[in-house]
C-alpha cells in the first residue's frame, strides 16, 4: 500500500515548529539562525523512517540538525568577513546513522556487540558494570510489586550499590543466562512498590525511575514544569568581557582554533563535542582515572579528540586543568548537576574566570531531568529518561504491549547531543559578536518532551514499521536488555534496508594510531555550502593524550578524503 506520508514534508513542518518555540527569545535562537530557513534543503532516498520506533526520532533531529548547521553558517560568515546564503543540505540517511551511529561504528572490524572486540579496548569498566552480564542488568526495567507498575533501577556504572539496596549480592557468577539473571533481580524488585523503590533509590543517590505514560508523566510537578519549558537555554553568564572575533585560521572550517573542553560520559555529553570537532573544533576530553566509561562508546564518541585524565582531586590535576582553562573557548558539562561547581569549576565560577582574562566562555551543561522542577538535583541516562516521560510506554504500545519496553538504541542520548551542539554554537555566536559569557542549558528529558509535542507516527506508518521488523522483535518484553532490544532491531533492519548499510558516505574509515587499528565511524550529518566539515583525526580510547592543547603530534592515517562544497 502506497503511503501519503513524507518524512522530508514532516520535517519542515518540524523545523517550523521549532522556530516558533522561542517566541521572543533572541538568546536561545538568535535570527542569524531563523532567517537562514529559506536556504535549507531536506532530502532522503527512503522518504519514510527506518527505525521501529513510533516517535519521529529521524525527523525531529534532521530538523536539529538544519539549526545547527544553520548557526554553524553564520558562523563560518562572521569567520569569511562576509554574508552568503550558503545553501545548507540535511540527509534523512545520514541523521538516521548518527543516531544509532554506536551501533554502526567499527574497531579492527569489530562492532559494539562482536564479543571479540573487547580485546581491542581500554578496560574503563573499572567495576565490571557493563562486562559482567549479572551487573550490567542492575540497569534495566522490571516489574514492582503492584500489577502493571514498572520501574527502571539504575545501578550507573557502579552496580554494587542498586544491587545491594535491593537486598541482592554484588556478583553472582553462577547466574549464566540472561532469563535467570533477569527472573532473579526481577524477583528483587517485586518485593518493592514504585513509592518504596524511590524512597531507597533517594537515599542510596541512585538513578532509578518509575515507567510513566506520558498523560501521567505531565501530571506530575516535574513534568508540569517541563512542558512549559523551550527545548534548550541560552542566557549571558556575564557581559563584561568584550566580543571575542573566531580565530583567523585560513581555512573553511567555521571552529579551527576554537578550544572545547569535554568533561563528560557516556554519550550525550561526548555527542556535542563530537559535533563541535565535525566543525573544526580542536576539543580535548577529559576524564578521571577513577571513574568507569563504557569502552566501546569511546570508539565513536572519541572521534576526532584528543582524550586526556585529570584527578581535579589532586593539587596537580588542578593545576593542570587551570591551565588548560586559560585558552578554552567552550566547555561542555555532561556530570550528575552540581558535580563541577562543588569542584570550583562551574559555570559562574569559570565565567567570572574568563572575565578576568577579558574573553568570554560558553559553558553547556547537559543532564538528564533538566534545570527546574522538583526532579532537577536526579542524577540519570537515557533510559531513565525515556521511561519517566513516557518514551517506554509508547514503544510497548507500538509492539502490541501493555507494558514499557526501552526502545532501540540511544536515540535520545544522540538527539540531546545535538541540541546541546545548537546551544554552543549559538552562545559562541553571541560570545563573537555581543561578547560575555554564555550557559546553554540540554537534557535528555526536554529532548523526549520535544517528541511528544511534534507526535507520533500515523497508525499507518506505525503498522508499517511493526510489518517491516516481524515477530521476532515483536516478541520482546521490558526485561530484555537494552543490548539484546537494540540488536534484534539492528539485525532486521539490515535485512530490510540493505541499501541504507551498504552507502558508503554515511561512514569514514581511519587507522587509529592508538587503537593500532582501522576505525569506521558515522560522517557527519549537514553539509554547507563553502564549509569543509568532517573529522581531523580518528578516535582514541580515554585517557591516550597528554593534558594540553598540543595536538601536533598525530600518526592516524584517514582512509579516505572528506570534501568541502565550494561557495557558488
Amino acid at each position: 500500500m502506497a503511503s501519503s506520508y513524507s518524512s522530508i514534508e514532516e520535517t519542515k513542518r518540524i523545523l517550523d515548529l521549532l522556530l516558533g518555540s522561542f517566541p521572543g527569545d533572541e538568546d536561545s535562537l538568535p535570527t542569524q539562525v531563523r532567517s537562514r530557513r529559506e536556504h535549507v534543503t531536506f532530502k532522503a532516498h527512503r522518504d519514510l523512517p527506518y527505525f521501529p520506533i513510533p516517535l519521529k526520532e529521524t525527523e525531529t533531529t534532521s530538523a536539529l540538525k538544519a539549526l545547527e548547521a544553520a548557526a554553524a553558517a553564520a558562523l563560518g560568515d562572521l569567520k569569511a568577513g562576509k554574508e552568503s546564503t550558503r545553501l545548507i543540505t540535511i540527509d534523512h540517511e545520514k541523521t538516521t546513522a548518527f543516531l544509532f551511529q554506536a551501533y554502526l561504528a567499527t574497531v579492527g572490524g569489530l562492532g559494539k556487540l562482536d564479543p571479540e572486540v573487547k580485546k581491542l579496548l581500554k578496560d574503563t569498566d573499572l567495576l565490571q558494570a557493563q562486562s559482567d552480564p549479572y551487573r550490567r542488568m542492575s540497569a534495566n526495567l522490571y516489574k514492582t510489586k503492584r500489577q502493571g507498575e514498572y520501574y527502571h533501577i539504575h545501578g550507573s556504572l557502579e552496580a554494587s550499590t542498586t544491587l545491594s539496596m535491593i537486598g541482592l549480592e554484588p556478583f553472582r557468577p553462577d547466574l549464566g543466562t540472561h532469563e535467570a539473571i533477569s527472573r532473579t533481580i526481577e524477583t528483587a524488585v517485586m518485593r518493592f512498590t514504585v513509592e518504596q523503590l524511590e524512597e531507597m533509590n533517594a537515599a542510596n543517590k541512585q538513578a532509578g525511575v518509575p515507567a510513566l505514560k506520558h498523560e501521567d508523566f505531565i501530571k506530575t510537578p516535574h513534568g508540569q514544569v517541563a512542558a512549559k519549558l523551550s527545548p534548550w537555554a541560552v542566557s549571558p553568564l556575564e557581559t563584561s568581557s568584550p566580543p571575542s572575533p573566531l580565530p583567523n585560521t585560513g581555512d573553511s572550517r567555521p571552529l579551527s582554533g576554537i578550544k572545547v573542553l569535554e568533561l563528560c560520559r557516556i554519550i550525550a555529553g561526548p555527542t556535542i563535542t563530537r559535533i563541535l570537532g565535525e566543525y573544526g573544533a580542536t576539543v580535548l576530553k577529559i576524564t578521571s582515572p577513577k571513574l568507569s566509561d563504557v569502552p566501546f562508546f569511546q570508539v565513536d564518541g572519541n572521534m576526532g579528540k584528543h582524550a586526556a585524565d585529570l584527578d581535579l582531586k589532586t593539587p596537580e590535576g588542578r593545576e593542570a586543568f587551570e591551565k588548560l582553562l586559560d585558552e578554552v573557548d567552550i566547555v561542555v558539562d555532561g556530570y550528575r548537576p552540581g558535580a563541577f561547581d562543588r569542584l570550583g569549576y562551574g559555570p559562574h565560577a569559570l565565567s567570572e574566570r574568563a572575565a578576568k582574562r577579558g574573553k568570554g566562555i560558553v559553558y553547556i551543561n547537559e543532564n538528564c531531568f533538566g534545570y527546574e522542577g522538583e526532579w532537577a538535583h536526579r542524577a540519570g541516562w537515557q533510559q531513565i529518561a525515556d521511561c519517566v516521560t513516557g518514551v517506554a510506554w509508547e514503544q510497548g504500545r507500538f509492539m502490541g504491549l501493555s507494558e514499557p519496553v526501552v526502545p532501540p538504541f540511544p536515540i535520545s542520548d544522540y538527539g540531546t547531543g545535538c541540541m546541546g551542539a545548537v546551544a554552543a554554537l549559538i552562545g559562541l555566536l553571541h560570545r563573537t559578536t555581543r561578547g560575555g559569557s554564555w550557559h546553554g542549558k540540554v537534557s535528555l528529558l526536554q529532548y523526549d518532551m520535544l517528541l511528544f509535542k511534534v507526535g507520533l507516527h500515523t497508525d499507518e506508518v506505525q503498522e508499517r514499521l511493526r510489518t517491516l521488523m516481524g515477530p521476532g522483535f515483536l516478541a520482546l518484553r521490558h526485561d530484555n536488555s537494552v543490548d539484546q532490544i537494540s540488536g534484534l532491531a539492528l539485525r532486521e533492519m539490515r535485512q530490510r534496508f540493505p541499501e541504507f548499510f551498504t552507502r558508503e558516505d554515511l561512514t569514514d574509515w581511519w587507522y587509529a594510531d592508538k587503537y593500532k587499528a582501522d576505525v569506521r565511524a558515522v560522517n557527519p550529518v549537514a553539509e554547507i555550502e563553502g564549509l569543509e566539515i568532517g573529522f581531523q583525526r580518528a578516535s582514541r580510547p580515554n585517557g591516550s593524550d597528554d593534558p594540553t592543547w598540543d595536538f601536533s603530534s598525530n600518526g592516524d592515517i584517514h582512509r579516505r578524503v572528506a570534501s568541502g562544497l565550494p561557495v557558488s
